[in-house]
């Protein structure tokens, strides 16, 4: 049975991820900030605090030997210039960025020929006004993935970000977000968490193994302008 592990497994993106791989037979392990119980054999979850730099390495040497890892967790935050919060960018750094350095780099030697890293990442990525120093940690994520990629492609290993716009989650309300409303992509509605999901859930499939080192863009269009 394949196991995975997954991020931010409380909430959102992590656990429309969760619910869809132990509907497809996955084994999973969780991690986030509380417990999430599910009345599920094949789920684990371990409640950590991301933010801590010792915790997760204390974690994973608790955790079966998975066949792929998918970083979900994360936090929104925006500020103009003149208001910028260096606690918040160390935090937001800290979680997106140091987290998935982490994970790819105990597992890197470890996961088998055809293992899996994703990471969630933003289509902000390329820059969004009002909110640098989160955009500051998705496009970090790009440019680390790649470089993954072409390190563990000859392990038959792929590394990709998959980078949704609005999607109706809880963190799309934080209050540290923003004070005006998420725009509305083209197609006229939010994306869902279980239509990132499914995007992850083809990158783990065996006919995705030869996709790796890419941004994939789930967004319903609002990238095109």
């Amino acid at each position: 049975m394949r196991h995975a592990i997954v991020t931010g497994a409380s909430s959102g993106i992590g656990e429309a991820i969760v619910d869809l791989l132990l509907s497809q037979g996955w084994r999973v392990t969780g991690l986030s900030r509380r417990v999430v119980n599910k009345d599920c054999a094949q789920f684990r979850s371990i409640a950590i605090d991301l933010m801590d730099t010792q915790a997760l390495p204390d974690a994973l040497g608790n955790i079966d030997q998975p066949h792929a890892v998918i970083h979900a967790a994360g936090m929104m935050a925006a500020a103009p210039l003149g208001e910028l919060n260096p606690e918040i960018g160390r935090q937001l750094w800290q979680l997106h960025v140091s987290v998935a350095e982490a994970l790819v780099n105990y597992y890197a030697q470890k996961l088998p020929h055809g293992g899996r890293f994703i990471i969630i990442g933003s289509r902000t990525s390329k820059g969004a006004a009002g909110r640098s120093q989160y955009v500051a940690t998705k496009a970090a994520l790009v440019g680390m993935a790649r470089s993954w990629a072409a390190e563990l492609a000859p392990l038959g290993i792929t590394v990709n970000i998959v980078a949704p716009g609005a999607t109706e989650t809880p963190m799309l309300q934080a209050p540290g977000r923003s004070s005006s409303p998420p725009s509305v992509p083209p197609i006229g509605r939010l994306i869902s968490p279980q239509e990132v999901a499914a995007l992850v859930s083809f990158l783990l499939s065996p006919e995705a193994a030869a996709i790796t080192g890419q941004e994939l863009v789930i967004c319903g269009g609002a990238s095109l302008s």
